[in-house]
């Protein structure tokens, strides 16, 4: 059962791209992430910001914003709920070191590393490749650095943040939908190989 529980993360999540990837020439690189640990937290916000972090992840952060390093960040998207990402090698332990840290809190972490994949746009057209399916303004002072948020990518639910200034996005969708929203960023990207 173990086997089978993780041996999704293994899997390529997007296999081939359908639209090869833009030139980073163009002002613009779109490529698919390697498999990451990931799980969903719910926890109260009075427990969050008393327990400041929990297992290397940053949880007394404010909504819609993101906090970490490159081995281990957390999304807080909602009022209570964190999504937690670290190295794909630490999905096995992560649950038991929240567990500790969050002792005495009441709490649910659910690991959904099977479901979600990552999606990173880079480059000085990053924003304009996002804004073909994105209803946000990611203009720098609107949508800086740390952001992270739920929002659509066309006809996809996406997690979508902004990891540094360059500007560098991360995209989390759902494994199901990810050849669909690679494919729209690449097409949006197609714009700019002119």
């Amino acid at each position: 059962m173990l086997e089978t529980k993780h041996a999704a993360r293994r899997i390529t999540a997007l296999g081939k791209p359908p639209i090869a990837e833009p030139h980073p020439g163009a002002g613009i690189s779109t490529r698919p992430l390697p498999g990451e640990a990931r799980f969903s937290l719910r926890l109260n916000e009075a427990a969050a910001e008393a327990v400041g972090e929990a297992a290397g992840f940053r949880l007394d952060i404010p909504l819609n914003s993101r906090a970490g390093a490159a081995d281990r960040s957390a999304a807080r998207l909602g009022p209570n709920e964190w999504l937690l990402i670290g190295p794909e090698g630490d999905a096995e332990i992560i649950p038991g070191q929240i567990e500790a840290a969050l002792a005495g809190h009441f709490h649910t972490l659910v690991d959904v590393g099977h479901r979600n994949v990552a999606i990173e746009v880079s480059g000085r057209h990053a924003a304009e490749v996002l804004n073909s399916g994105c209803p946000l303004d990611l203009d720098a002072s609107a949508f800086p650095t740390g952001t992270a948020t739920r929002t659509l990518m066309g006809k996809t639910e996406i997690v979508l943040m902004r990891l540094d200034d360059g500007p560098t996005y991360r995209v989390e969708c759902w494994r199901s939908f990810a050849r669909y929203v690679l494919g729209f960023l690449n097409e949006a990207a197609c714009e700019f190989e002119r």
